[in-house]
């Protein structure tokens, strides 16, 4: 029976690691659909950067409650997958608690930390889930967001559900194998005197005394099996999942921007044309693209701004693929406070669907499969791209970094620059800029007696 249960487990591990290599796989092939940009510079910085915010959720604790529920179950997360280390080991040479005679002192210690966060990540999942669907906080209603579609708050109360059923699952096995070495069973009772009872499962044990015992080595294997298969399961589904974040939070947040937040980047291309314009040295741009000084043009631009997922960089398809659909981004963004569409949880939303429809088409189509869609007008619509301010508050909100404004930036360009779609007002803006070097209609001479009024005003 050993021998078979060690070759189930070393097949359904096999498949899982099979399955989520082929689909981080593909995932990296679309992050690498868009345009190559240098983020590898200032790595002590970006090192920094990741530390505060990734790792030590800086920006969660803006709201002190909801930062620490977060912190524990990211701690928990993260610490109580430790002992898949032990479990893993476990199936695979058909031992039990294979750590506990070697490191006997700490290995109660280690087990009454883990149940500690355990205990607190099924509290605080529990508290999500009220937060969500009985408090109904404002910003994961879809009678206010629309991109709060049955999916995402599905995808949400999956992913709450079954952290709860991992760590119940977690807790009773740890219950149920206690009793059993209490009474001496086979090789449970083997370790009687080197593992104690442990601090959370020690009162579920009352649960399980009334047993027998072939009873309780059924329920200590169907927990043992149900916590191991459910963590796998569990990876595999946050591939598709919006928990992709688990993974790809850390790398977004090194790879994020450094420039100033009301800092836009300027294309390159149109810096290049304007400098030879005027006769000045063509300099070298932010992503590392130089050009001749001696008057030479630059290569002819394929297109102005973005269309669709190819034309976006690539980090803003890592953005798309980190976004944890949180909201804080748009309960932040003053366009949406005030009735507008523009929503920048959407933004990411919309740009993970279009990646995840390419997927899909490659799946069924091959690698060359093209449609008829793209992400603007058919995610994106430029009612939404207009009302953006660029007043970068989706940027400080986020608490992994996501920028939804670069993306909203190229979107415009491209219908500016493409489709020459832009609004009125913003072609006399446009207009006035050009020719008296301010959005306003006056002479260039009087450009600055605005400032000269509001210095007497004072």
């Amino acid at each position: 029976m050993e021998i078979v249960q060690q070759i189930l487990f070393v097949a359904a591990l096999a498949a899982t690691i099979w399955y989520i290599t082929k689909r981080v796989r593909l995932i990296a092939r679309a992050i690498n659909l868009g345009r190559p940009e240098n983020r590898f510079d200032h790595a002590d910085e970006r090192l920094k950067t990741m530390l505060l915010v990734a790792f030590g959720q800086k920006k969660m604790f803006t709201n002190l409650l909801v930062g620490v529920m977060h912190f524990v179950i990211y701690a928990g997360f993260i610490i109580i997958n430790l002992e898949i280390l032990e479990i893993i080991l476990d199936g695979i040479l058909g031992t039990h608690r294979l750590f506990a005679p070697y490191i006997t002192p700490v290995y109660p210690i280690l087990i009454d930390v883990f149940e500690i966060l355990a205990f607190g990540v099924l509290a605080v999942c529990v508290v999500f889930l009220c937060r969500r669907f009985v408090a109904k906080v404002n910003r994961f209603q879809p009678e206010r967001h629309r991109e709060m579609t049955r999916w995402p708050r599905t995808d949400a109360a999956i992913i709450l559900t079954a952290e709860i059923l991992l760590m119940i699952a977690f807790l009773t096995w740890n219950a149920s194998d206690s009793v059993l070495r209490d009474r001496g069973v086979g090789h449970y009772g083997e370790l009687q005197g080197i593992v104690p009872d442990f601090l959370i499962s020690h009162y579920l044990k009352p649960l399980f005394t009334g047993f027998s015992d072939t009873t309780l080595v059924f329920y200590e294997r169907f927990a043992w099996w149900a916590h191991i298969l459910g963590i796998m399961a569990f990876a595999i589904y946050v591939t598709y999942s919006k928990h992709l974040h688990i993974a790809l939070g850390f790398p977004n947040v090194y790879f994020s921007d450094l420039q100033p937040k009301g800092e836009m980047q300027n294309m390159p291309e149109i810096t290049k044309e304007v400098q030879l314009s005027l006769g000045l040295p063509v300099t070298t741009e932010p992503d590392g693209s130089q050009t001749n000084d001696n008057g030479e043009q630059p290569a002819e631009v394929g297109r102005f701004g973005a269309k669709d997922v190819q034309d976006l960089k690539w980090i803003n398809l890592m953005n798309a693929y980190s976004c944890t659909e949180c909201g804080r981004c748009t309960s932040a963004c003053p366009a949406n406070i005030t009735g507008k569409k523009l929503s920048p949880r959407k933004i990411m939303m919309d740009t993970r669907d279009r990646l995840e429809e390419i997927q899909q088409g490659w799946k069924t189509n091959g690698d060359d499969y093209r449609d008829d869609k793209s992400l603007l007008n058919d995610y994106i619509t430029a009612e939404e791209l207009n009302a953006c301010t660029t007043c970068q508050a989706c940027i400080n909100a986020c608490p992994i970094n996501i920028n939804p404004l670069d993306i909203i930036l190229q979107l415009r360009r491209y219908r500016v620059m493409e489709e020459s779609q832009a609004p009125a007002s913003w072609n006399a803006m446009f207009s006035n800029i050009e020719n008296n070097m301010a959005p306003w209609k006056f002479s260039p001479s009087d450009r600055f007696n605005w400032a000269e009024q509001v210095n007497e005003s004072k």
